[in-house]
């Protein structure tokens, strides 16, 4: 039931916000940023990059609050961070953050209202219907090319020097429509496959790095450490485990690039079915965990992990092996977790595919609406945080509170690191933005273990990027509609059969007629617009 009115939301959402969008038109504040849209920048003007600017006015924003952050403050304008921003850019800003766990309804709800704010930060490109261009055809969202080109001379510099990134931030036609997230290089590889190193070396056996590897380790855990759920993972829309196990049979479970450049969706493969076979296998013989599809929150998922219930996972690096081991450890100072591999078939292969990311997240961008009353203004304060100063604030925060310059870097203080009470990741939340639209920092690290400096090594030797189709493709807007609708009813079904096949509730015999449906959905129509815009992006 659970999982039908989900969709059902989501689907009324997305209603809501198609049909709202000639109100939009009609009602949003019209400037577009310029005429020329499609013009690459050339030259700011003298005044840009200048802080803190001079000005009485007050920004608008809508973002996400990190949950770490409401520990302390309600409101990113009332954290340290939010105040230091505010002196050093020299504007006020008001912000509106929706409720943990709401974000999407609220977003609709705001598109819906045209109750905009000046500056908007969410994932345009898959949260729009229509993506990008159809938010700034609806006149939602203002192309940036010419403001970029007066008023933001930092951004537009890294444009300059990073053709890749300068790419991937542009439409088909040109158009830049948001400020970025950028991570840095070391920030791609964030998820992986992780053990109990403590319990394996009781066991005498090894890091397991093939499909047999893990099914000998996960049985042991079974029998002799007697875990219920000797394997669980976080359930968020699907079985979150990056495509581990999956891979090793050639495919993943979503859309993906093959060898020959060809756009596929796995869950049709018939590899994939070579996949649902072992899940169900495992899950069978209770390898496991029996309740995967009910961890969709944090504190379930935790308590497997530190209760000797579960021995292995795929989880993140920091909210996962940082977070277990600092608890973990101080239950059993034997605690410990390690990364493995993402499993192959032979011992040796290289992985086909796992978790890695672009150095642009559209998930975490910022855009500037057209009910922003002074867009030059909203994009001079946005530039910030891509200055060397705003860039240290954003990813560092305080020069002498929560970080010092030591050797020329910049290293987190020990009121950050070492506070009695609160975590690392809890502390950082109050001084910096550990998400949003800046430029990461590869000096930066909220690593406390040894053991997690080392799974960044070993989670990227995959050829994930070869496979994982980028997130900021951009159809037409008449192909971003109909993939909206298409998208939505497979992704509905193709979960319910894939909980169901692997549960065993339905039999495998069925596998043929579930390719079929989904290709009677019209996945096949999808795979060709979604190709079509990859070799579009491709020749940018």
């Amino acid at each position: 039931m659970r999982k039908q009115s989900m969709n059902k939301s989501i689907g009324l959402a997305v209603s809501i916000m198609l049909a709202s969008t000639s109100l939009l038109a009609a009602c949003s504040n019209t400037k577009d940023g310029g005429a020329d849209t499609a013009k690459k920048p050339t030259t700011p003007a003298t005044e840009a990059g200048k802080y803190p600017i001079s000005t009485t006015e007050t920004i608008t924003s809508w973002e996400q609050i990190n949950s770490n952050l409401t520990t302390f403050v309600p409101n990113l304008a009332d954290s340290p961070f939010g105040k230091q921003l505010e002196k050093e850019t020299g504007v006020k800003v008001k912000y509106s953050h929706p409720a943990d766990g709401q974000s999407k309804e609220q977003f609709n709800l705001l598109i819906a209202s045209n109750n905009l704010t000046d500056v908007i930060e969410y994932d345009w490109n898959n949260a729009y219907p229509g993506g990008p261009e159809k938010a700034m055809a609806d006149k939602v969202i203002l192309p940036l090319n010419e403001l970029i080109d007066k008023h933001a001379p930092n951004l537009k510099k890294r444009l300059e020097q990073d053709k890749e990134l300068d790419k991937m931030l542009k439409t088909d036609s040109g158009k830049y429509y948001v400020f970025p997230m950028i991570r840095p290089d070391n920030g791609l590889v964030f998820r992986g496959p992780m053990i109990r190193k403590d319990w394996l070396d009781e066991l005498q056996l090894a890091v397991p790095t093939t499909i047999d590897e893990w099914y000998t380790v996960l049985k042991a855990f079974k029998e002799k450490k007697n875990a219920s759920a000797p394997f669980t993972a976080q359930y968020s829309n699907e079985f979150n485990i990056q495509d581990a196990f999956i891979g090793a049979y050639r495919t993943a479970n979503r859309y993906y690039i093959d060898d020959q450049g060809k756009v596929k969706y796995g869950p049709v493969d018939p590899q994939f079915k070579e996949a649902l076979t072992l899940l169900r296998k495992w899950y069978a013989e209770g390898l496991i965990d029996k309740d995967f599809a009910l961890n969709t929150d944090s504190k379930s998922y935790d308590n497997k992990m530190l209760s000797h219930a579960s021995g292995a996972t795929v989880g993140l690096l920091s909210g996962g092996m940082g977070r277990w081991m600092e608890s973990g450890k101080k239950q059993d100072p034997k605690f410990q977790l390690v990364a493995a591999p993402y499993p192959t078939l032979k011992k040796g292969e290289r992985a086909f595919i796992g978790q890695r990311d672009f150095k642009y997240n559209p998930a975490a961008s910022k855009a500037v609406t057209t009910a922003a009353k002074n867009p030059e203004l909203a994009v001079k304060w946005l530039d910030y945080a891509y200055s060397e100063k705003g860039s240290l604030l954003f990813n560092f925060g305080i020069e002498g509170e929560s970080y010092s310059m030591q050797n020329g870097k910049p290293v987190f203080s020990d009121k950050i690191t070492k506070d009695p009470k609160y975590s690392l990741q809890q502390m950082v939340t109050q001084y910096t933005k550990p998400n949003g639209p800046f430029p990461g920092d590869s000096r930066k690290s909220f690593n406390t273990f040894k053991e997690q400096d080392e799974a960044i090594k070993i989670w990227e030797q995959t050829d994930a990027d070869k496979h994982v189709l980028p997130l900021f493709i951009t159809p037409t807007i008449e192909e971003s509609k109909e993939v909206a609708k298409i998208n939505t009813a497979i992704a509905s079904y193709k979960e319910e059969m894939f909980v169901k096949f692997v549960m065993g509730k339905e039999p495998l015999d069925k596998f043929d007629e579930y390719v079929k449906r989904i290709k009677d959905m019209g996945s096949d129509k999808v795979v060709k617009i979604y190709q079509d815009a990859y070799d579009r992006y491709n020749k940018r």
